[in-house]
């Protein structure tokens, strides 16, 4: 029988302060299936909660306080990795309206940093209960995240992090162990005096994204400990968001190096270097790179890209809403770093891991 979220809460409800399936939570309550002991003890923990503060949702809802959550997203067009990431927000305010929880979003140019301090001038207008963003840019997020701690603002931060900002929680990979593990697939025997291509996109003001940098530490730091830069030879391609420039630099380097064995870009958009090589004939090129698009997704099946690293961006801004729910409205306790996994997708498994529903 359906009842009404106001009389009583659901199972719904407890798998998502649980952050577990309601067939987990189903589980438990009847003690019955198998159930792993982490799964359990969140579960139990939750209902005990409850127990002590029966009613919870009811009474969040009597109170008719409103929480307001500012996001902070670059702007994309359909299909990019920012895309999914906005459409998660979308769904994540339908799951928790019911916590009279509304979400706003504020976009900004993700290679223009004075883009993304308009878009935080902007939040402070609002007065929203919390925020949750990238942050994109460091000393901008620096400069933001001190006025949101001096007006007692809540923040979170998913897909990348910066320490010793004072964040809520945060929700994403390991950004430079990502860029290890990246080097260590990639460079897996690649002949002596092999040439690598090394892709970053830099902004407007000549820096890269929080995310790209920590990922390329970790790809030189595989370099590094196991005395590659001896034996390989590592070439730097420095892209800007304009495609004639970048297919223009791309020959001058080939026809400086000659061929390239292999190349890695550490943001979403390997399929814009897959069309660069196209347009040169330069095939047999060892391709890695970063996110589940649709476009990366078709090549990697064809066997032109061999990895793509995908870091679960739904789970990350789902949980990210959850956890200040938690924080807020019931007073829970959260975990403040929250690394999820970094799966490595390639031909043979990427069917498995797209149509997979939980």
């Amino acid at each position: 029988m359906d009842i009404h979220p106001q009389h009583k809460i659901r199972i719904k409800d407890i798998a998502r302060l649980s952050g577990v399936s309601e067939g987990t939570v189903d589980r438990v309550i009847h003690h019955r299936g198998d159930v792993s002991a982490k799964s359990a003890e969140a579960v139990n923990k939750v209902l005990k909660e409850l127990d002590y503060s029966p009613n919870l949702l009811a009474r969040s809802l009597a109170s008719k306080k409103h929480y307001l959550f500012m996001c902070l997203l670059p702007s994309h067009q359909s299909g990019d990795y920012w895309a999914v990431v906005d459409n998660s927000f979308d769904e994540a305010a339908r799951e928790f309206e019911n916590y009279n929880v509304s979400i706003e979003k504020n976009y900004f140019d993700p290679l223009d940093a004075s883009s993304f301090v308009e878009a935080t001038e902007s939040v402070f207008s609002r007065s929203p209960e919390a925020v949750i963003f990238p942050p994109v840019f460091q000393k901008e997020t620096l400069a933001f995240t001190a006025k949101l701690a001096e007006r007692h603002i809540p923040f979170s931060f998913f897909d990348s992090m910066m320490d010793d900002t004072g964040f809520l929680t945060y929700y994403g990979q390991h950004s430079f162990q990502s860029g290890y593990v990246a080097a260590k697939l990639l460079l897996a025997d690649l002949p002596e005096k092999a040439k690598v291509l090394v892709t970053r996109t830099q902004r407007k003001q000549g820096v890269f994204s929080n995310q790209t940098s920590n990922r390329h530490k970790g790809f030189l730091k595989y370099i590094e400990e196991h005395g590659l830069h001896k034996r390989l030879q590592l070439i730097d391609l420095l892209l800007k968001d304009d495609d004639d420039f970048n297919l223009l630099l791309l020959r001058e380097i080939i026809i400086r190096h000659g061929s390239i064995q292999a190349a890695v870009t550490f943001n979403s958009k390997v399929y814009r270097l897959v069309g660069y090589l196209e347009s040169l004939q330069l095939t047999g090129v060892r391709l890695l790179g970063y996110d589940l698009l649709q476009k990366n997704a078709a090549y990697l099946k064809q066997g032109v890209v061999s990895y793509l690293i995908a870091q679960r961006p739904e789970k990350q801004v789902y949980c990210s809403v959850r956890d200040m729910c938690r924080e807020l409205i019931f007073k829970q306790s959260v975990t403040k770093i929250n690394y999820v996994p970094i799966d490595i997708l390639m031909k043979e498994n990427i069917d498995y891991y797209m149509n997979f529903k939980e």
